[in-house]
């Protein structure tokens, strides 16, 4: 997780930032989501080879269309320069602001009710930071089948439910 353990000092989280933003961070989870997806490398060729397939053959068939497709259409640069780079960088950053924000010093993280938490976004940071509503993440950890543009109406409905008050912050415990 990229928010445990904490609280840290700010130069951990300087080297951190860091290695998010020029893309170690990102490079070192895609080679090991990689290697993860060809299993064990004492299984036989075509066993891994059926691994990945299940694993990751979806993703890599969509990325390369999507390369295939910009790069006929004369902008191939445009995969690594919007795709690629973004994923390797800017996401690792706004992963880690996210996580910690969810799910570091929280209460109890034994406890499915005080485990993470709720934070309120502006138009900005939900634009750059939290779309698809996912700051409301307590809800989701609670009913994670509940489709994303229905977490604020959840939000609405606990907050109304005999645990709103240990969630508020005012009570100094998990959701804001």
């Amino acid at each position: 997780m990229l928010s445990a353990p904490f609280p840290i000092t700010k130069a951990s989280y300087r080297r951190k930032f860091l290695r998010d933003v020029t893309g170690r961070t990102g490079y070192e989870q895609r080679k090991a989501q990689i290697l993860n997806a060809f299993g064990d490398p004492s299984w036989p060729l075509a066993e891994r080879a059926r691994c990945f397939r299940e694993k990751l053959g979806n993703q890599v068939a969509v990325n390369a269309l999507l390369w295939t497709g910009l790069a006929l259409a004369g902008a191939w640069w445009a995969y690594p320069l919007l795709w690629l780079i973004p994923l390797l960088t800017w996401m690792m950053v706004i992963t880690r602001i996210r996580n910690i924000g969810e799910h570091s010093v929280v209460p109890d993280s034994n406890d499915p009710l005080r485990n993470t938490r709720t934070t309120e976004v502006n138009l900005l940071e939900r634009t750059f930071i939290a779309p698809y509503f996912v700051n409301y993440h307590l809800e989701h950890h609670l009913l994670f089948y509940v489709p994303c543009y229905n977490l604020p109406k959840l939000h609405d409905i606990l907050m109304r439910g005999p645990h709103a008050a240990e969630w508020r912050c005012d009570a100094g415990t998990s959701a804001c």
